[in-house]
C-alpha cells in the first residue's frame, strides 16, 4: 500500500503558524470580541504595576503578527509584559519606559520570567536577544534622544525596521504615573493628550517596516461627566496621517479593575444615581502601515 505523502507547510507571509495545520491553534483569537476571564500569571508576570496589560495582549498579537527573530517595539512598555512574551516567543523587542524606577522592575522582571519559566516551559531561540539594559531604554518616546537611541538598538540588531509596534498609553488621566510632564497622565485636556500621543507615534513609526502593523490598546474615559471616546479620537488621528489602514477594532472585557475592586455595591449606586454606566471594555485597535518607507531622522534628531 503506498504511502501518503506528508502535507506540505503552509507558511503565512506575517507569522509562523503552519497554515496547513490550522485547526491546530485553537487557543489563538479571531473575532473582534475578547472575553478574558483572568490574566496569565506565569513565570513573573504579576498585577501590582497599575498600567500593564493583560499578558495574552501582547502574547496573541505577536503569534497573529510577526515571526521568531523578528524585533517588536513596544514605547510604553511600564513593567515589562511585551518585554516578556515577546522573549517567550523569540521575538526580540525594544521598549521605552520614561520612569528610570519602572524600567528597572522592567528589566528586573524579564530576567526572572526567564529564569522562571525554563522550569516547564521552552523559549523559542532568537538569533540575537539583547540585553535587558541593551532593550528596555529610559526616556521620553516622542524625543529626539530616544529616537537616536532605538536606532543604536536596531543597529546593533543589524535590522532597519522594526516589525510590530505595541502602544499601550496611559489612559489619559485616569491613573496619574508620574509627576513628569512629559508624561501622558498628566494632560491637562483630551486635545493635549491627543496631540502628545500622535508626537509619540510620529517619533516611532519611522520604524515601522512597509506592510507591518502597529496596534494600540486604549480605553475611553469620563471626564465633566461626559464620555470621552479616546479610541475614536486616536483612530481618527492615526488614520488622518493617511500612513496606515485601520485592519480591526477589538473589544476586549475589563475585569478586576483595581481602581473599583471590592466596590461593585459603591459603583453601581453612584451609576444609578448619575446616569452613566460602568466601563466594562478596553480596545485594541489595529493598524498595518501602507505608507511604505519613512524618511528617518538623522542621528541628531533631524529629518
Amino acid at each position: 500500500m503506498p504511502q501518503m505523502s506528508p502535507t506540505k507547510r503552509r507558511a503565512s507571509l506575517l507569522n509562523d503558524l503552519d497554515m496547513s495545520n490550522w485547526k491546530q491553534y485553537e487557543d489563538i483569537l479571531t473575532d473582534s470580541l475578547w472575553i478574558l476571564d483572568s490574566r496569565d500569571s506565569s513565570g513573573a508576570h504579576q498585577a501590582d504595576y497599575h498600567g500593564n496589560f493583560i499578558p495574552q495582549i501582547p502574547n496573541q498579537l505577536l503569534r497573529r503578527f510577526t515571526k521568531a527573530n523578528e524585533v517588536v517595539l513596544d514605547p510604553f512598555i511600564g513593567s515589562g509584559t511585551t518585554g516578556m512574551e515577546a522573549s517567550r516567543l523569540g521575538r526580540r523587542y525594544i521598549g521605552v519606559e520614561l520612569s528610570s524606577t519602572v524600567a528597572d522592575l522592567a528589566r528586573q522582571r524579564i530576567r526572572d520570567d526567564r529564569g522562571t519559566m525554563f522550569n516547564g516551559h521552552s523559549y523559542l531561540q532568537s538569533d540575537y536577544i539583547p540585553s535587558d539594559d541593551e532593550s528596555i531604554i529610559t526616556g521620553d518616546s516622542s524625543s529626539s534622544e530616544i529616537y537616536q537611541k532605538i536606532s543604536r538598538c536596531l543597529e546593533d540588531m543589524e535590522e532597519q525596521y522594526v516589525q510590530f509596534i505595541l502602544m499601550h498609553p496611559p489612559y489619559h488621566n485616569i491613573v496619574k504615573f508620574s509627576d513628569d510632564d512629559s508624561d501622558l497622565s498628566n494632560c491637562e485636556s483630551a486635545d493635549d493628550f491627543l496631540n502628545r500621543f500622535m508626537s509619540v507615534y510620529e517619533n516611532v513609526s519611522g520604524f515601522l517596516q512597509p506592510g507591518r502593523h502597529l496596534a494600540v490598546v486604549i480605553g475611553d474615559i469620563y471626564a465633566n461627566s461626559e464620555w470621552v471616546p479616546l479610541q475614536n479620537l486616536i483612530t481618527s488621528k492615526l488614520l488622518s496621517t493617511n500612513e496606515l489602514k485601520l485592519k480591526s477594532i477589538i473589544v476586549k472585557n475589563m475585569v478586576n479593575n483595581r481602581a473599583k475592586r471590592n466596590q461593585e455595591n459603591l459603583w453601581r449606586y453612584r451609576t444609578l444615581a448619575n446616569g452613566f454606566y460602568i466601563f466594562k471594555h478596553e480596545y485594541i485597535v489595529l493598524f498595518q502601515n501602507i505608507k511604505g518607507t519613512k524618511r528617518k531622522r538623522s542621528r541628531n534628531g533631524t529629518a
